[in-house]
């Protein structure tokens, strides 16, 4: 019998995980195009996959070097933009309206980023699946597919700010994951000894705001 605990409990995991990615990929998408979407769809669906066919094996994956790899690109890119977003300005007060684009890195990066944030999920997923195997999955079907109409509409609005505010905010956004997974691997790395305080994803929220104030007075400077 179809479980209805099971299915909104796999609805709400995968949204809340694969939201994560979502965001990283509308933002990277704003300066590398689809290769963005592409990375992050290919990530998740591997990780997936796997989860519904070799069950719980998929906690043996090493996660560790996947968010550490991911958190270097996120910083790595990051970085580059808070320079892109300083030139944008630039750019807009002498008139100049000539666009920049990123596209080189964005596919692994957004690869990477849909690998971590599926298992994040899938460790949740595995403890459904054995349930109730159908709910699981059309829980996470449901899921993904409330999320891409979300990611697919908050995209065009995002296309209509100026080049330079939205390299800020993108800027923002990935060195705010990055800082999270950074301290995510550490908390793996020394067996979660760190608060959990520090690992709720709510803490994104602080993250973001100080690195858009320092990100904003870097491009916006006089």
């Amino acid at each position: 019998m179809f479980n209805p605990g099971i299915f909104l409990g796999a609805l709400g995991i995968t949204m809340l995980e694969i939201s994560e990615a979502a965001a990283i990929t509308i933002a990277l998408y704003s300066v590398g195009g689809k290769k963005a979407i592409y990375g992050t769809t290919l990530g998740v669906l591997i990780v997936m996959i796997l989860t519904f066919v070799i069950g719980n094996l998929i906690t043996l994956l090493p996660i560790l070097f996947v968010k550490l790899i991911s958190g270097a690109l996120l910083l790595y890119f990051g970085l580059r933009l808070i320079r892109s977003s300083r030139k944008s300005v630039l750019r807009e007060r002498s008139g100049n309206k000539m666009e920049e684009h990123f596209e080189k890195g964005v596919f692994y990066t957004t690869f990477s980023v849909g690998v971590v944030e599926a298992f994040e999920a899938a460790i949740v997923l595995v403890a459904f699946i054995p349930i109730d195997f159908y709910a699981s999955l059309y829980g996470v079907i449901a899921g993904v597919s409330i999320i891409l109409f979300s990611a697919y509409i908050l995209r065009n609005q995002i296309r209509k700010l100026k080049q330079a505010i939205m390299k800020v905010t993108v800027s923002s956004i990935l060195l705010s994951f990055s800082l999270f997974w950074f301290t995510e691997s550490a908390n793996l790395i020394i067996k979660n000894s760190i608060p959990s305080i520090f690992l709720m994803d709510l803490i994104l929220i602080p993250y973001f705001i100080i690195f858009f104030l320092i990100v904003y007075s870097i491009a916006y400077r006089k």
